[in-house]
């Protein structure tokens, strides 16, 4: 099996990667497997039977018409002609109206976009991505060694008040960098701290603005310096809550980083549960460390009733457990759906998917960093982080290619609690159209984005993305 898990050049060396791979091992061969399979949708509240979603996205494409006509308006209506949903060998329209999938004729009048005969397939989720950190489209960045993540955290401070531009701009050109790729939706990690104040979440959330038309986006307020070792964060943290420019708190490490296991989870759900956010924490910690703090987590989700409300990033302490440990665990996490994200760092520590799956629990996928000071690597491209994902676990059947594709895209959904966009009738139209021969082909080759669509409407052709 190809490793990405790669040894330091010199014996002080420390790069994103070396500090967050180790030893843990993969908890089965093949981590996607059952990606695409009828998954249970989640609302940002609770989760709800698949079946449930499908006959509200049917019920949501008869009723959108008859919305428009006791409105008094016009349905918009768009017919995207010669299209091959998921790459079938017959091409054939897609009727748009409203922004969602529809199972009937066209309306006259129609809008008709030629797809050319292009593969068209489900835009896709970024689970967990920091634009706020990010120097995209800016100079090059020179970074220094690092030797755990308190020097990571110095080193964002010095590129924050290095950068001439504000968190606004950078965040929103990689975010539309991402629209580009084919992202539908993305939930945006902003550091919160007294070094920043709320610079971070403003900007991200200024960038959401002038994006809401082609981009769903969920921002958490993420403690990165320590939510009891940097003090001020927490008060910063409920701020952020009390004043609705956040939808989740976020937490990192609780014993690893914070050395304060139970104060820093108090505080992350107390937050919360008092402003009815959700909570996505940062958790790299492996071994007993990493499952001590997983129980702590599962216990106030169960104890604040906050089933469906709680995400769980990286997760390092799940690849290396044995199956009946997993199991364990994992029957916990999906009897308070608690969700996780991976960012596919290696084959060590990727996250069993498909495992995971058996029992409920909710999976995505995402960017993480994107040319920050802790890496000059990242595209935010998720049809990119797809083929990395089956890279690192080495896959090579089609099913298994296709599963990938799934993750990237109806995993992130899931995590987020947004709609599948199928291609059903309800569904959201939002999609992508490619020139390939078939599914598991254009996640090896990642072919250019020839259109972007997001509700009905084209957001960005030939890579570029339309203002």
């Amino acid at each position: 099996m190809q490793s990405f898990s790669s040894s330091p050049s010199s014996p002080g060396a420390l790069s994103r990667r070396t500090m967050l791979a180790g030893a843990a091992a993969l908890a089965g061969a093949t981590a996607t497997a059952a990606a695409t399979s009828a998954p249970a949708q989640a609302t940002p509240a609770s989760s709800s039977s698949a079946s449930a979603s499908a006959a509200a996205a049917a019920a949501a494409s008869s009723s959108a018409e008859a919305a428009a006509g006791s409105a008094g308006r016009r349905p918009r209506a768009v017919v995207f002609r010669d299209v091959r949903p998921f790459g079938a060998a017959k091409p054939t329209d897609l009727v748009v109206v409203d922004g969602r999938v529809s199972d009937r004729p066209a309306p006259h009048g129609a809008k008709v976009v030629d797809g050319g005969g292009r593969i068209a397939l489900p835009s896709l989720v970024d689970a967990h991505i920091h634009p706020d950190k990010t120097t995209w489209e800016g100079s090059w960045v020179s970074r220094r060694p690092a030797s755990g993540i308190a020097d990571y955290v110095a080193q964002d401070v010095e590129l924050f008040h290095s950068q001439r531009r504000p968190v606004v701009e950078r965040a929103y050109g990689l975010m539309s960098h991402a629209v580009s790729r084919g992202t539908r939706a993305m939930r945006a990690h902003a550091d919160v701290a007294p070094a920043y104040g709320l610079a971070g979440v403003e900007g991200v959330a200024e960038a959401r603005e002038r994006l809401r038309h082609a981009l769903d986006v969920q921002i958490v307020a993420f403690p990165q310096h320590g939510v009891i070792r940097t003090p001020g964060t927490a008060a910063l943290l409920e701020k952020a809550a009390r004043e609705g420019v956040i939808d989740m708190i976020g937490g990192i490490d609780p014993i690893g980083f914070d050395q304060a296991l139970d104060e820093q989870l108090d505080v992350v759900f107390g937050i919360a549960d008092r402003h009815g956010v959700g909570v996505d924490i940062h958790l790299h910690d492996r071994g007993e460390k990493g499952m001590r703090a997983m129980r702590g987590i599962v216990d106030r989700t169960r104890a604040l009733s906050l089933a469906g409300k709680v995400t769980v990033s990286h997760v390092f302490c799940l690849p290396g457990l044995t199956d009946r440990e997993l199991g364990s665990i994992a029957a916990d996490l999906g009897d308070q759906d608690i969700a996780l994200t991976t960012v596919a760092p290696s084959d060590s520590l990727v996250l069993p998917i498909a495992r995971l799956r058996e029992y409920g629990v909710r999976v995505g996928l995402g960017s993480d960093g994107v040319r920050d000071s802790w890496s000059p690597f990242g595209n935010a491209d998720m049809m990119h982080r797809a083929h990395i994902l089956g890279w690192v676990t080495d896959v090579r059947l089609d099913q298994e290619l296709t599963d990938c594709y799934g993750v990237a895209a109806h995993g992130g959904a899931d995590v987020m609690g947004l709609p599948h966009a199928d291609f059903e009738a309800g569904a959201p139209a939002d999609f992508v159209l490619v020139r390939g021969e078939c599914l598991p082909q254009v996640v090896v080759d990642m072919p250019r984005r020839d259109m972007v669509v997001h509700g009905g409407v084209v957001v960005a052709r030939d890579g570029e993305f339309l203002d």
